[in-house]
């Protein structure tokens, strides 16, 4: 029974039919080879229409040579791109699904490839992290560049694309740039006023229905508000999309944000669903082709409600997608509960600027979700029952190993129960929910409440290949013990402690800031019950080694909330009632803390065990993240 009639509607697009209302967006994978289509990409993209989306918009797709956006992307700036792009268009259209190409000139976002000329933009203004200012792009360059979309776009119809998208969203690469206020500051006829802002656009638009006819799809993507000072509004956006459907667009696809404004564009973990929905709804009142809306849309639910209340024609569903390449089958067949939880931390993404290929947290296999049946059928123990114990039990016995997983608590999860409770971190109980129904499904046998000792693995596991998954445990610092009421983080965390009104947290790690997050009040409005908290961090950043718009949104929360950020503080004595630290070679004292929170990393807790096939995953290894210790786990049960 289907249960999301309107998401599983057919819909009209200019002159073609989409078999649902399920988009994927464009999301950079890396795969290219200098531009160009391989297998890999292929293969990519092919599974998620195998997996039931309705149309596709791919990647970042180049339209000249000379400025490269990132190494891994695809181009069609001359003819021999057409046969893997006829390769990459056949493997979609095999499954009854539509295929767009994502048009692009990456200006002044080109990446930094060496013998790259100066960077051209609307102006000589570029993005705050640039390291030279670009150069304004000539009205000839123009007029070549607007040439060379339709050009391309010719080359998408001749190798059986559907159709293009042209990207002129988020101040993003050259049309995006140029109609944002933010980087266009020309006085000709391509800026000024909105009308010369949109000029290029408009006129790349014509250039694709010149060379590709009427019956080949347009969309534009916008954004439909960049929530920036300076930036284009929702009133802008309405009249900018009159516009183009006056110029023969044949659906808007809205975004929102900018790439300047962290998580405005790529929301944060946490954060509201369809942000960008009040933006679709209201463009949808003014123009009579269809409107998508994208951007945590995470469950099929969503996707439906968004559609039924009118706020959108289609949702682009991206990272889902990603997460699990079945998601919309399974949504159609009822079976929603197996759909793989994206829980939209934006690790898929993380590596694309230093060159790696797109991932996921809670897919290791992202390409491939066939798990081969084991030459060699054995009896496996897996000790421990977090994450990695969990993935490493389900694959094993999914390669048609007997499997036993022993954990030690009353409950299964491990370490993600705790990350799962601070602030905008409730996602990971979806996780932690679908891994467990996949071992039920799978019949592996667990116990709880059950650790294995060195008579289990001697007499009834002694014919057992061993997988221990005992994670790891908080590191304190013995010497600051002396505190009148210490605790971990964990402590906290899990309810085993209670902390006072005046809280020092030691480490300005993930940890540490999301704990101090937890705490705070949610309004710094110095009501004489709020908590005082105070974050102690040696460096001179929070949350080394993370980025994007998690680590930027939590930030922004705890300085809102009032948290007393101390970076370069290394303390250097704590007694019973006092914590003294230094920094910038003065020494401070803290008399009046009640709580002293240790979160200052983990140590692997690994229980030696005597056995010949030992594997030792996740944290017990090594501590990582939570995408580490999944994928370890996949890889080592995969060969088993």
């Amino acid at each position: 029974m289907n249960n999301f009639p309107h998401l599983f509607e057919p819909i009209e697009i200019g002159k073609t039919t989409v078999k649902n209302r399920i988009f994927m967006p464009p999301i950079s994978t890396n795969m290219a080879d200098k531009g160009y289509v391989t297998d890999d990409l292929v293969a990519h993209y092919s599974a998620r229409a195998k997996g039931g989306v309705g149309l596709i918009v791919t990647e970042v797709v180049t339209v000249e040579p000379t400025y490269v956006y990132l190494p891994g992307d695809m181009s069609i700036y001359d003819d021999s791109f057409i046969p893997g792009w006829k390769k990459l268009v056949d493997g979609v259209h095999q499954y009854g699904t539509k295929i767009l190409a994502q048009l692009f000139h990456p200006a002044y976002m080109a990446f930094p490839v060496p013998g790259t000329p100066q960077l051209i933009a609307p102006s000589c203004v570029g993005p705050y992290y640039a390291q030279s200012a670009p150069r304004p792009a000539t009205i000839e360059e123009l007029h070549t560049i607007v040439d060379q979309f339709g050009q391309a776009a010719h080359r998408v119809q001749i190798a059986g694309g559907d159709g293009v998208e042209i990207q002129c969203a988020h101040a993003h690469g050259l049309l995006g740039g140029f109609l944002t206020p933010l980087y266009n500051k020309r006085t000709d006829e391509y800026g000024g006023n909105i009308d010369g802002r949109l000029r290029l656009c408009l006129e790349v638009i014509a250039s694709v229905r010149k060379y590709c006819g009427d019956d080949f799809i347009i969309d534009v993507r916008i954004s439909g508000d960049e929530y920036s000072e300076g930036g284009l509004t929702l009133n802008d956006q309405i009249y900018v999309c009159k516009q183009l459907e006056k110029a023969g667009v044949d659906f808007i696809h809205v975004s929102g944000g900018n790439t300047i404004k962290r998580g405005s564009s790529m929301p944060a973990p946490g954060t509201s669903p369809a942000p960008h929905a009040h933006s679709s709804e209201e463009i949808k009142k003014h123009v009579n082709i269809p409107v998508a809306t994208v951007a945590r849309i995470n469950e099929p639910w969503m996707a439906e409600e968004l559609i039924a209340n009118e706020k959108c024609d289609m949702c682009m569903i991206g990272r889902p997608n990603l997460c699990d390449s079945e998601f919309a089958n399974k949504a159609f067949e009822g079976k929603v509960d197996d759909i793989r939880p994206c829980i939209g931390c934006g690790r898929c993404l993380t590596g694309i600027m230093m060159g790696k290929r797109i991932g996921c947290t809670v897919n290791p296999s992202v390409e491939d979700d066939t798990i081969e049946p084991a030459e060699t059928k054995k009896k496996v123990l897996v000790i421990g029952g977090g994450p990695a114990g969990m993935e490493a039990a389900y694959v094993a016995k999914k390669r048609g190993h007997e499997v036993v997983l022993c954990e030690k608590s009353n409950e299964l999860g491990g370490q993600l129960r705790l990350a799962a409770v601070p602030i905008a971190k409730q996602e990971l109980c979806k996780v932690i929910k679908f891994m467990i129904r996949r071992l039920d499904h799978e019949g592996v046998e667990v116990r709880l409440n059950t650790e294995v000792t060195k008579e289990m693995l001697e007499n009834e596991f002694k014919d057992y290949e061993i997988v221990c998954s005992s994670g790891a445990t908080p590191k304190e610092i013995p010497p600051f013990k002396v505190f009148k009421n210490w605790m971990t983080a964990d402590d906290v965390l899990s309810g085993k402690k209670y902390p006072g009104r005046n809280i020092v947290v030691l480490g300005g790690g993930s940890v540490g800031c999301e704990t101090a997050d937890y705490l705070a009040p949610l309004i710094n409005d110095l009501f004489p019950m709020n908590r005082k908290i105070t974050l102690l961090e040696m460096t001179n950043n929070l949350m080394p080694g993370e980025g994007g718009a998690a680590k930027s949104r939590l930030t922004q929360r705890l300085m809102q909330k009032g948290v007393c950020i101390e970076l370069n503080a290394q303390v250097t004595s704590v007694d019973e009632n006092t914590i003294t630290y230094v920094k910038e070679g003065v020494e401070h004292k803290l008399t009046e803390a009640d709580t002293l929170i240790f979160a200052v990393g983990y140590a692997p807790k690994k229980v030696e065990v005597e056995a010949e096939n030992v594997h030792y995953i996740g944290d017990c290894e090594k501590v990582g993240t939570l995408k580490d210790a999944i994928t370890n786990a996949h890889e080592i049960a995969k060969n088993i």
